[in-house]
């Protein structure tokens, strides 16, 4: 679970509810105070939420960026039926498509999208869906080629397993329990913006009962079995971005780095980072994904 430094958004964000042709997404949305060179769009993981991104919504405003982070349908603040099938991944991507839509500012470019573990994997069933020039790029942040490593789809399975049975409540103080003490209360990284961690139990509990049991299962699901895909996202003649920490346990960086190799695409390994840049390093994570979007528009 990624553990944000706080659930309050830095000034200047908007918080609300982005109308789409889809229904509302909760958003946390920051626009530079000076020029405004693009517009990003950020899928958070599994267990996660916009929150997810806090860290980096400033530093890419003052890059430059309107950054749009969002809760996706049954997501924490975004509400979702309660039927496991509405949660296919053809279904999320089909709400990204709507969400890349909803934030398009008439006369600018597309918008980036990235995302971020199982985002990844949306945000790329994306992309394959959608018409040419919906988006700028695309950005896999610590999300890798496939399904998950065995360890991974083994704590997934055992989750799912869990939601299905009981209740979220039930869940939330088994999960306590068998935490690791050093995942309660510091990240993995160095950066002051990331750690010590001001986000306490109670938010993240909150956040946790909110989330819809029946999106946890599909997705819980979709990480265990995930083909490979990475053909056909690389026949896609869009900018693309693999980043991840120097460490991670749910596709090893190895293989993110030959799926890089496989996409064609610019990769950036964050320093001191593991399956979280964003909350473990999110200024040099910031920094690393400004630049690759300068890139994109010259």
């Amino acid at each position: 679970m990624s553990r944000p430094p706080t659930f309050t958004p830095p000034a200047g964000t908007l918080a609300y509810p982005l109308p789409t042709a889809r229904g509302d997404f909760a958003v946390l949305d920051t626009h530079p105070t000076g020029e405004v060179k693009g517009t990003a769009l950020l899928l958070p993981g599994y267990t996660g939420s916009k929150e997810d991104f806090v860290a980096l919504l400033r530093p890419l405003a003052e890059a430059g960026y309107r950054t749009v982070a969002v809760d996706g349908r049954g997501q924490y603040e975004s509400t979702g039926p309660d039927d496991v099938s509405a949660y296919a991944q053809k279904e999320l991507a089909a709400d990204v498509l709507s969400q890349a839509a909803a934030v398009h500012t008439p006369g600018q470019g597309p918008p980036h999208l990235l995302g971020h573990s199982l985002g990844g994997l949306v945000a790329r069933a994306a992309v394959l869906l959608a018409p040419p020039d919906t988006f700028a790029s695309l950005t896999l942040m610590a999300s890798g080629p496939a399904r998950v490593s065995p360890s991974q789809r083994a704590r997934a399975a055992l989750l799912t397993d869990a939601v299905a049975a009981h209740p979220m409540a039930v869940v939330w103080q088994a999960m306590q329990a068998t935490q690791p003490p050093e995942d309660t209360a510091t990240g993995s990284g160095t950066d002051t913006a990331a750690a010590p961690y001001a986000a306490d139990d109670d938010a993240l509990r909150t956040r946790w009962l909110r989330n819809n049991p029946a999106q946890l299962i599909a997705t819980g699901e979709q990480l265990r079995t995930e083909p490979d895909r990475v053909d056909e996202l690389a026949a896609v003649p869009l900018p693309k971005h693999v980043v991840s920490g120097e460490r991670d346990d749910t596709w090893p960086v190895p293989l993110l780095d030959d799926m890089a190799r496989r996409l064609r695409a610019h990769r950036t390994v964050v320093a001191g980072a593991e399956h979280s840049p964003n909350t473990d390093r999110p200024e040099a994570t910031a920094a690393a994904l400004a630049a690759f979007w300068d890139d994109c528009a010259q």
